[in-house]
């Protein structure tokens, strides 16, 4: 603060008149004489004042000047501003990276914990084209916990990898209006969360359980895991009959539904927002309610766990790729919303407006 006052009034007095900046400069020597006739002691020179007395030494012959302190002493004080500078330019060690390489850098590590620094550097020169020696990245690397000392990957990384390739299934129940109780089975992806079977039936069975899987699996190896829970439905010959098949059928603990929770979240999902707001007349209505909820599920139901993501979106053309401005215009395109099963829920997109041709203006 002092030599930010000072340097205003060095501004002020560079503004005013010569003649004003003499008179100022007699009168302050004439007080300067005055007070070392009287021979008080001044206070001790602080910071600021050694900083504005050194530089303002530089413009002028300052030993006539020099009242307060003997010349050597403000030789003593340039000296001391000249070691501290380059102190400061010669400090050991390499300059330190900006501070969002030095995040990125860390990012990089934490998510990617079987990495060094070297794969790391090399990552940054080859992708990004930023030239980090592995010494500089591991001196920026967080420490690994003391649990982890290989830098194992984590746990979510491990499912996310391995769940493209394993689906869950299970049933739930409804009462139609004329009180019969139906199954529905419920076949789901824990990878794209995506429905990929769902069928109703008033007698479950083994068999018919057995069937449905087996026209879900296919012929193709597209899926590795069998995930249901220990009913007594899910048959013995059919887990080796799906086994048969090259899946491998994983059982859910006893009294654990939280084992099997993507397939129990699912089936919420379905009463909260299907049918508790329905009420099936016949198996056949049950069919086509479900039907209709299924395809709003897969292609158009936001889902929070995909980032958020729809888990079979629909193919978007050119057209409706470029009315996705951030502020489109109500000339250009308006806001469609298509009710889904009488109204119950709602998919908005973008449609363009038709164009009339040959109106006169």
């Amino acid at each position: 603060m002092l030599l930010a006052a000072d340097v205003s009034r060095a501004l002020g007095i560079l503004l005013a008149p010569r003649t004003a900046i003499i008179a100022e400069n007699l009168f302050l020597r004439r007080q300067l004489a005055l007070y070392q006739e009287r021979k008080v002691k001044p206070r001790r020179f602080d910071r600021a004042a050694r900083i504005a007395l050194v530089y303002l030494s530089r413009f002028f012959n300052w030993r006539d000047a020099l009242v307060c302190v003997r010349p050597r002493t403000l030789i003593s004080w340039h000296r001391s501003g000249f070691r501290a500078l380059w102190r400061w330019k010669s400090r050991p060690g390499r300059p330190p990276i900006p501070i969002g390489v030095q995040r990125l850098i860390r990012d990089m590590a934490r998510d990617n914990p079987i990495w060094g620094e070297e794969r790391i550097a090399n990552e940054l020169l080859l992708k990004l084209g930023i030239h980090v020696s592995p010494r500089t990245v591991r001196k920026y690397m967080p420490q690994r916990a003391p649990g982890c000392p290989r830098g194992d990957q984590r746990w979510a990384t491990f499912l996310r990898n391995h769940a493209k390739g394993i689906i869950a299934c299970d049933f739930l129940v409804t009462i139609t209006a004329s009180f019969r109780l139906l199954y529905i089975f419920v076949v789901i992806e824990h990878g794209t969360r995506k429905l990929v079977h769902l069928h109703v039936t008033q007698h479950p069975s083994a068999n018919w359980t057995l069937q449905q899987l087996r026209e879900v699996i296919g012929c193709e190896a597209k899926y590795s895991y069998l995930l249901h829970d220990r009913d007594s439905i899910f048959a013995k010959h059919l887990d080796q009959s799906i086994a048969a098949l090259g899946v491998t059928v994983l059982k859910s603990p006893p009294n654990s539904p939280k084992a099997n929770a993507i397939c129990e979240r699912v089936i919420g999902t379905i009463r909260r927002e299907c049918l508790d707001w329905m009420i099936p007349i016949s198996e056949s209505h049950l069919r086509t309610i479900l039907r209709e909820w299924v395809g709003h599920y897969n292609h158009a139901r936001p889902h929070m766990a995909l980032g958020p993501g729809i888990p079979d979106p629909p193919a978007v053309s050119t057209s409706t790729q470029r009315l996705k401005p951030r502020f489109c215009s109500r000339d250009t395109a308006k806001v469609r919303a298509c009710p889904v099963l009488g109204g119950l829920h709602y998919e908005y997109s973008w449609a363009p407006l038709p164009v009339m041709m040959g109106l006169p203006h």
